[in-house]
């Protein structure tokens, strides 16, 4: 049973930092492409980046570049998102994905993953 289980999320103040964990079992992904996405209330799924097993390449959305980190453990299939400079409208439910996509322009796009975590919360008080 394929599983993506996100977890670190919480309130922080703005300015602050959190890192979220996103832990894959159930078959191996070193094939797979890893995305983090967010979804605020009201608002539609929107991408903030992702990573390959292969190769350690990173992708981030313009919003969040320079701010959040993408880093993998490839031995326990745990990708990290170390997100610095908190805003308050980085609030939002952060969802984890695998996909296989090969190119790197649909990465953001949400329909071509696979499988997806349950969302851990991340509240960025003003």
């Amino acid at each position: 049973q394929v599983q993506l289980v996100e977890s670190g999320g919480g309130l922080v103040q703005a300015g602050g930092s959190l890192r979220l964990s996103c832990a894959a079992s159930g078959r191996t992904f070193s094939s797979y492409a890893m995305g983090w996405f967010r979804q605020a209330p009201g608002q539609e799924r929107e991408f903030v980046g992702a990573t390959r097993w292969r190769g350690g390449m990173t992708y981030y959305a313009d919003s969040v570049k320079g701010r959040f980190t993408i880093s993998r453990d490839n031995a326990k299939q745990t990708v990290y998102l170390q997100m610095n400079s908190l805003k308050p409208e980085d609030t939002a439910v952060y969802y984890c994905a695998a996909g296989l996509i090969i190119a790197t322009s649909s990465l953001k796009f949400s329909s071509k993953y696979d499988y997806w975590g349950q969302g851990t919360q991340v509240t960025v008080s003003s």
